[in-house]
């Protein structure tokens, strides 16, 4: 979904700016987070990511600009703080205590009704070791407590500060799961991370920065498009007539480059897959049969590289799962 107006955002802020000394971290950054989304919140390492979180919970005063968050007005966090639920980075916890105590301890503080815990654990999965000792826990197990912990006041807008953080596949996946499953209950999500292949199966919405500005926010399926769309990869039954076949493509008025991959020399073409028929016969007609056709579409990690100038080098992968942070 894309917001177009005021009453449809849970976040929205213009001008945000952060300076520490002489240092700018996040420069007039402009944020806008559809309600009932899940967004993600992703940048190189260094872009202000965790910084701007921070001037959102009102943990770090911005130096300049304004917003609203649930309506409430950001230079007021108490205006909208009681709405709000969070993590941020690794989770801190009495590791003595079972989960359930931690969180006993944590209602208290909050003036949280306590019938809130065990409906919240079970949410997580952990009410069947709710009252085994938090440092016997996992490190997916903790994350999960964490938002446990953020989800105590029932929040309308729930903030991860890269939830997958060291997580192994299993870890990620179950991460991923929860995310979800709070999105169907039209809780508005809000989540930074370095890994841009989970930020794909996960977001609808997605705030990109870099050097502290917006690069792009929007739905995810305009990444695609603004990095160049999908693309249709071609291989002629015979090899050598490869250059022949992009000469006819490019006759057509399609856009053709040859690239070499694991299967051999190919030819991609920007196209998008409602072409595909269409390429299909006018290959045929020109006398060129084609032994593979494919619908390959953009990465978001394609599409950023493309929009920033960035490059692998300045970014965090992560095994089989690639990244951005």
């Amino acid at each position: 979904m894309t917001a177009t107006t005021g009453s449809t955002l849970a976040v929205s802020a213009s001008g945000l700016t952060k300076q520490f000394g002489q240092r700018v971290v996040v420069d007039h950054l402009d944020l806008s987070i559809p309600t009932g989304s899940v967004s993600g919140f992703v940048g190189p390492n260094g872009a202000g990511k965790t910084t701007t979180i921070r001037m959102l919970l009102g943990l770090i005063k911005p130096t300049a600009g304004r917003g609203t968050i649930l309506g409430g007005d950001l230079g007021r966090p108490s205006s909208y703080l009681h709405k709000v639920g969070a993590l941020i980075e690794a989770p801190a916890f009495y590791p003595q205590l079972s989960g359930r105590d931690n969180l006993l301890v944590l209602a208290r503080l909050g003036r949280i009704d306590v019938a809130v815990i065990s409906p919240v654990l079970d949410r997580v999965g952990l009410l069947a070791r709710a009252c085994d000792p938090y440092r016997s826990y996992s490190l997916g197990m903790k994350q999960r407590l964490g938002i446990a912990a953020a989800l105590l006041a029932s929040p309308e807008l729930l903030i991860l500060d890269e939830p997958t953080n060291g997580l192994d596949p299993a870890g990620i996946v179950e991460m991923r799961d929860l995310i979800e499953s709070l999105a169907r209950e039209g809780m508005t999500v809000f989540v930074s991370s370095h890994l841009l292949a989970e930020i794909e199966h996960i977001c609808d919405h997605l705030v990109m920065i870099s050097e502290g500005r917006t690069v792009f926010s929007g739905p995810v399926s305009g990444l695609r498009q603004r990095g160049g769309g999908d693309e249709l990869v071609l291989r002629p039954e015979r090899p050598e007539q490869l250059v022949g076949l992009a000469s006819v493509i490019d006759g057509l008025g399609l856009v053709a480059n040859i690239e070499d991959d694991e299967e051999g020399r190919s030819l991609v073409v920007t196209a998008d897959a409602a072409s595909a028929a269409a390429l299909n016969r006018s290959c045929m007609e020109a006398g060129f049969a084609l032994s593979h056709l494919a619908r390959r579409t953009r990465s978001l990690e394609e599409a950023f590289f493309e929009l920033t100038g960035t490059h692998s080098r300045d970014v965090v992968g992560a095994p089989a799962l690639g990244g951005i942070r």
